[in-house]
């Protein structure tokens, strides 16, 4: 039997957990996947958590509040809109390496688990993450950051896509750290890469 903190043994469980859904999908993978994976019976899951609804919900909702509340501070900062920016595209990128799988979940089941009884909150989630990148948008474009001919909506879907879509082939220690890849995409961003 194990004599482990019971925190800590839920603490693996979920991280266990995270790592499937993000590999299998949320749907693919079973709570028997789960158990095994941990080397636990299955009905001893069920000790610690209700479900694997309940499982996914614990990890978004702990990554999220994280993730936003690093954003909360950006927007809160008094430092130039480019910096707010920079540190937004860092923080993103900082969220890929230290909560890999979570930020894989988000992007490839948040669609199918808002249709699900109290997962309602995703959709609003994927609402103030639009609404953080337009203020900072809409910020360095009245700063003079941002040249005035762009479309901001086009802007915001330009760096969401490619940031997020890095969970994809972004891998945490390999050669390319998270902060490597932050600079160079804040340099595409607001430097494009082109000369002159």
């Amino acid at each position: 039997m194990s004599t482990e903190p019971a925190a800590t043994r839920r603490e693996q469980l979920l991280g266990i957990a995270a790592e499937l859904f993000a590999s299998k999908g949320f749907r693919n993978t079973t709570v028997r996947d789960i158990a095994d994976a941990a080397g636990i019976l299955s009905g001893s899951l069920y000790h610690h958590f209700d479900s694997k609804e309940s499982m996914v919900d614990e990890i978004l909702r702990t990554f999220q509040d994280e993730l936003f509340g690093r954003y909360d501070e950006i927007l809160a900062s008094d430092a130039d809109p480019r910096t707010k920016l920079e540190q937004a595209v860092r923080v993103s990128f900082d969220a890929i390496d230290q909560h890999h799988s979570e930020v894989a979940i988000f992007q490839n089941d948040a669609a199918y688990l808002s249709t699900l009884e109290g997962f309602g909150y995703l959709d609003e989630r994927h609402a103030q993450s639009r609404e953080v990148w337009m203020r900072l948008l809409r910020e360095g474009e009245a700063a003079g950051v941002l040249r005035e001919e762009l479309d901001l909506d086009l802007v915001y879907r330009f760096i969401r896509d490619t940031v997020w879509v890095a969970v994809n082939w972004y891998r945490p220690g390999g050669s390319l750290s998270a902060a490597t890849v932050a600079d160079q995409y804040v340099t595409i961003v607001l430097e494009g890469i082109a000369h002159g």
